[in-house]
């Protein structure tokens, strides 16, 4: 009996690490993620096999906590050895074919002397789980106001023939200008030149942010889950001294 196929946004964590961001991946077999200085992302491969399980473990230190798209068991069926920190519901949404995207000559492409102020701007917006190394996944773009950094988004998961759009935030004092927007149609705009489709993640509560992305051109395409796992001692070892919860990272989106 043929397997059936699966649309490779059905599971955009796999496809991405196995596709064009193989050569940013860790592990083999039924499990991959994200070097850890990039992306706390992970995946299970398709299908369901619970050694998969086993082969992300191998691949996560204890006590690390690596995130999970919509194919998590929800807590009560995790294997053991694994702790939910944090779950929540989210949409995934892609582009129309009318969404082209608009160039903006304020829009600046950002590079790594501007990494310290995104760092910044991540710690006092919270679009999602952000370190100094996931600039490296794509190309990250800002807007400045008066020299100083106050809005941005960038590419994050790359499944083939696709961009995922991430971390887009704006500076609290400047909201309602239309920031956001203009820096995620010069986002969109870098990746329809490639002759890709943009996608993009957002927590389910985000309802304001769900209803722009709408209004620029986005569809929901389905809901899913995302879940942020902590994993305990390697089987055989010795517990270790109980240590300060982990951060509970915020929604996979922006």
């Amino acid at each position: 009996m043929t397997a059936p196929l699966h649309h490779p946004l059905d599971h955009v964590a796999w496809t991405s690490l196995t596709g064009p961001h193989a050569g940013l991946a860790v592990g083999s077999g039924r499990a991959r993620r994200y070097h850890p200085e990039l992306s706390p992302f992970a995946a299970l491969a398709p299908g369901g096999d619970p050694g998969a399980w086993d082969d992300l473990r191998a691949l996560v230190a204890a006590g690390e906590t690596v995130v999970l798209f919509g194919d998590t068991p929800r807590t009560g069926s995790l294997p053991a050895g694994w702790e939910v920190v944090a779950e929540g519901a989210g949409v995934q949404m892609t582009a129309t074919d009318g969404l082209v995207g608009a160039g903006d000559a304020e829009v600046l492409v950002l590079g790594d002397a501007d990494v310290p102020e995104m760092l910044d701007l991540v710690a006092r917006t919270e679009p999602g789980p952000f370190t100094a190394r996931t600039p490296a996944l794509g190309t990250y773009r800002g807007i400045r106001h008066g020299g100083r950094l106050v809005a941005m988004a960038g590419e994050r998961m790359h499944p083939a023939g696709w961009t995922e759009i991430s971390a887009v935030c704006t500076d609290p004092e400047l909201r309602g200008r239309g920031l956001a927007a203009r820096v995620v149609l010069a986002v969109v705009l870098g990746v329809r030149a490639r002759g890709e489709t943009p996608l993009l993640h957002a927590a389910a509560s985000n309802v304001g942010g769900i209803r722009l992305y709408g209004a620029l051109g986005f569809t929901q395409r389905c809901e899913m889950v995302f879940s942020a796992l902590r994993a305990g001692p390697a089987p055989g070892s010795r517990s270790p001294r109980p240590s300060a919860p982990a951060s509970t990272p915020a929604a996979p989106g922006g």
